[in-house]
C-alpha cells in the first residue's frame, strides 16, 4: 500500500512538472513610456515658450532670483533658497527637497500681474504630490498689492511642473502658449484666485 502511495505521488509530481495541457501564449504589456522632454534644464523650456511670443503679446519680464536677476528673459533659480522661492514663487519650502532646477520669470511692474516657475522634479513619480502642495500653497496666500486672476499648474513630461498665476488675459495667452510649445503639457490645475 505504501509503495502504491509512494508511486502515485512520484507520478504526480513528475505530471506537475512537465504540464498536462496547451500552455497559452501570454503576450506582454510594454510599461507605458515616461513622456520626457527635449530641454536642458528649466530655464530653456520657459525660454522656449517666452520665444514664441508675438511683439504685441511681450511684456517687461524679469527671471531668476534675487542675486541672478536676467532681465527680459526667463532665468535660472538657484533650488537652495527655498525660502526665497516660497515668498516669490509660492512653492513651498517642504518641497524644495523635491527638485533640483527650477527658473522663473515674472511681471516687471507686478508680479501679480503675472509670475511663473518651472521646476524639475527628482522623482517623476512624485510629480502629483508636487503640484498639489504647490496649488494649496498658491491658494492660501495672503496676496499684497491686489490679487491675481488665475493660478495655472501643468506638468510637462514626466519630470517637469510649470506653475504661474496672474491676470486672466496674461494667463490665458501662456497657457496656450506652453500647450502649444510642449505636445507633452497638460493642464493639472486652472484655478480662480480672485475673491
Amino acid at each position: 500500500m505504501k509503495k502504491r502511495i509512494v508511486l502515485l505521488i512520484c507520478g504526480m509530481m513528475i505530471l506537475s512538472l512537465f504540464g498536462c495541457g496547451k500552455k497559452e501564449d501570454v503576450t506582454e504589456t510594454p510599461a507605458p513610456e515616461a513622456a520626457t522632454v527635449d530641454v536642458a534644464d528649466a530655464t530653456e523650456l520657459l525660454t522656449n515658450v517666452w520665444g514664441t511670443y508675438t511683439e504685441a503679446e511681450l511684456f517687461p519680464i524679469g527671471g531668476g532670483d534675487y542675486e541672478n536677476v536676467v532681465m527680459d528673459a526667463p532665468g535660472k533659480y538657484d533650488v537652495s533658497k527655498a525660502e526665497e522661492m516660497d515668498s516669490v514663487l509660492g512653492l513651498p519650502q517642504s518641497s524644495a527637497a523635491m527638485i533640483d532646477d527650477a527658473a522663473s520669470m515674472m511681471h516687471m511692474m507686478n508680479a501679480n500681474t503675472f509670475t511663473c516657475g518651472a521646476y524639475h522634479l527628482t522623482d517623476a513619480s512624485k510629480q502629483q504630490a508636487f503640484a498639489d502642495a504647490l496649488k494649496e500653497n498658491i491658494m492660501n496666500r495672503q496676496w499684497m498689492c491686489g490679487f491675481p486672476d488665475t493660478l495655472l499648474i501643468a506638468s510637462v513630461g514626466d519630470e517637469y511642473v510649470v506653475s504661474a498665476f496672474g491676470n486672466a488675459e496674461i494667463m490665458e495667452t501662456f497657457k496656450t502658449k506652453l500647450t502649444a510649445q510642449y505636445e507633452a503639457a497638460e493642464v493639472m490645475y486652472e484655478e480662480s484666485l480672485v475673491q
